[in-house]
């Protein structure tokens, strides 16, 4: 080796250790590398994502809110209704929804507002339950309508003809001339669930064939004041102006509901609607096409919810059941046998909850059917045949007793003020001038018996269960109070009955 090659391998080795040591830092592939775990796959692993829930249910097969909605949208009409003059329906054109006026602006609709028709215009939805043309939508949608028009979704029109209409459950039927029409089948609402999904199909601001999901947010929701008879689905599935009338479904594509109202501070949706239930709509369906009005069954009982204070006066260990306040004057339950102060437990082998549940029980009973009634009365269970008979027009009250002076309530009653009742008395309060007994004339501001709702005005029936019909038996009935006993009290209030329980 010359001298000049021995100069030169130390910068060789030097430049091949440089080449080396950047291919393994690159990890360029140019020597074998091993792991400490298994093998990574080399192809990816793809795995299908369900887009709907398939959830399997008793009584039917689940479907996917695909195939629901091609079975159901067919079914469900856009109902256009008007009606001369200026009224105040619910329903009028959605352009006068408050999002399109700050959408357009004010000035869009002084413009225009010269040149719109003077007649009143409703859009709305209905359900075609019949192939023949039966279809059920909301009282509200064609109330007073001078002309109803149906579109169906292949865009066919006909003119409707109104069959009967209920206001007190703010349902509709309307007929048109076809057939062979696509139909929703009904479901069983009472075995609707909370938390089953559900579709609701219609025309929110006349956006015909819209879909929404969501789920069952409650049932026999009552005392909303949309209706008299009310036993609402509630559901957060997107319920609109222009969604009344539509259908609620199930995840079979069956009819739970008749879309009706929503619980809204803007005037849309706020993920709480209402839909009237398959089996009130039902019945009503049927009554309407039958006879072109609905009838309903009568017991002839002032009812009321049994809370656990009323329960306790009454030596029972739960708050299952319906509290009988009154029985009316020849009505079915005074006949069967009905008592004041009765607890009705079953209905026609239905357990009853509310009074809501067992008013809407009663009015859907068939006129002169014989129903058996559970009712615990003195701690002991007793069962009642009642026939039940056509709802009166004008439901009469039961009524009271007597006259004298004023008094001062003891014990837990004392902050209490009564007087006899008189003319005078009775016209201050609006009291029929046939009354007699004690009026209560002032409840003190803050007390116990104003927070259990005592008002002023409410007529003393009853005191743990002695009548009071004068200041003399209301004195006699009050005389062994003590102040920590709890009192229950019997009360009218605008001729009905109640009971009240006051704790010190």
């Amino acid at each position: 080796m010359t001298p000049a090659s021995s100069r030169a391998l130390p910068y060789l080795l030097i430049a091949l250790g440089i080449v080396i040591g950047v291919a393994v830092a690159s990890d360029l592939g140019w020597l074998p590398r091993g792991s400490a775990g298994p093998d990574a796959p080399t192809d990816p692993v793809v795995r299908p994502v369900a887009t709907v829930p398939q959830q399997p249910v008793s009584g039917g097969t689940a479907k996917s809110f695909v195939e629901i909605a091609k079975i159901v949208k067919p079914a469900v009409v856009n109902i256009a209704s008007s009606r001369s003059g200026k009224g105040e329906g619910p329903q009028s054109s959605p352009f006068d929804d408050p999002f399109f006026r700050r959408f357009f602006g004010e000035e869009f609709f002084k413009r225009e507002q010269p040149h719109r028709d003077r007649k009143e215009r409703g859009q709305g939805s209905g359900v075609i339950v019949d192939p023949n043309g039966v279809i059920i939508t909301n009282n509200h949608v064609v109330n007073k309508a001078d002309d109803i028009r149906v579109i169906l979704s292949d865009k066919r029109e006909f003119k409707g003809k109104l069959i009967g209409t209920d206001t007190k459950t703010d349902l509709a039927i309307v007929k048109i001339e076809a057939t062979g029409l696509a139909t929703v089948p009904f479901a069983d609402s009472d075995q609707l669930e909370v938390g089953e999904f559900v579709l609701a199909v219609g025309s929110p601001f006349g956006l015909t064939h819209s879909v929404t999901m969501g789920i069952v947010s409650a049932v026999g929701r009552a005392s909303m004041g949309i209706a008299e008879y009310e036993d609402f689905i509630q559901t957060d599935a997107a319920i609109n102006p222009g969604n009344s009338g539509g259908a609620l479904v199930n995840i079979r594509g069956e009819l739970v509901g008749i879309n009706t109202a929503i619980f809204s501070q803007s005037g849309g949706n706020m993920g709480i609607g209402f839909a009237v239930p398959s089996n009130l709509a039902r019945s009503i369906m049927d009554q309407l096409v039958k006879n072109g009005k609905v009838v309903r069954g009568w017991l002839g009982v002032a009812i009321q919810e049994l809370t656990p204070e009323l329960a306790a006066q009454f030596g029972l260990s739960d708050t299952k059941g319906v509290l009988v306040s009154d029985v009316m004057d020849d009505s079915p339950a005074k006949k069967a046998g009905f008592e004041r102060a009765d607890v009705i437990t079953e209905y026609d082998g239905k357990s009853m909850d509310s009074p809501t549940h067992l008013r809407n029980a009663v009015a859907q009973t068939p006129i002169g059917r014989k129903v058996p009634i559970k009712v615990i009365r003195d701690k002991k269970p007793k069962t009642i045949d009642v026939t039940i008979v056509e709802q009166p027009k004008s439901m009469g009250q039961p009524g009271s007793e007597d006259s004298g002076e004023s008094t001062a309530p003891t014990g837990v009653l004392s902050d209490l003020d009564v007087r006899e009742l008189n003319e005078e008395l009775a016209a201050r309060y609006g009291i029929k001038p046939s009354e007699r007994g004690v009026v209560i004339v002032r409840v003190k501001p803050g007390s116990t018996a104003e927070e259990m709702g005592v008002r002023e005005g409410d007529i003393v029936m009853e005191i743990d269960r002695k009548k009071v019909t004068s200041i003399k038996t209301y004195e006699q009935a009050v005389s062994g109070l003590t102040k920590d006993k709890t009192v229950l009290l019997l009360l009218k209030r605008k001729g009905q009955t109640i009971f009240l329980t006051i704790r010190p």
